[in-house]
């Protein structure tokens, strides 16, 4: 079971604009805006406006219509940001962490979108 949400996380400030961000596309159901540390050429971070922890945890209890506004916000990032197919890009990868074990640092759902070069495997064995 996911912990609770925590209302001070860094992403919960940067929704409330009290930690300055680099955006790069906002809506009514998500915001971006590119990681501090970057680990490729473009490193986008997509999160809902909504206190939910993880994946699990905002298709468990997100209303519908922020479902598909977020996932599709990630698309037209993607877009937007050249790293899509469609806009002559060579591909993306989309990465969700959840939980410990996988280290999500923030406990604020959010999507990496990391392009701009060959990415390699998945996992490191």
């Amino acid at each position: 079971m996911a912990d609770p949400y925590d209302h001070d996380n860094i992403f919960a400030k940067i929704l409330r604009d009290e930690i300055p961000a680099k955006k790069v596309y906002e809506d009514i159901h998500a915001l971006a805006f590119h990681d501090i540390n970057p680990q490729a050429p473009v490193h986008v971070l997509v999160i809902p406006k909504g206190p939910y922890v993880s994946l699990d945890d905002f298709l468990a209890d997100a209303p519908d219509a922020l479902v598909t506004g977020f996932f599709r916000a990630v698309g037209k990032v993607s877009r937007e940001l050249g790293i899509a197919e469609s806009e002559g890009g060579t591909g993306f990868r989309a990465m969700a962490n959840a939980g410990s074990d996988a280290h999500q640092e923030v406990p604020h759902l959010h999507i990496h979108l990391f392009g701009g070069k060959p990415l390699g495997p998945m996992l490191v064995k």
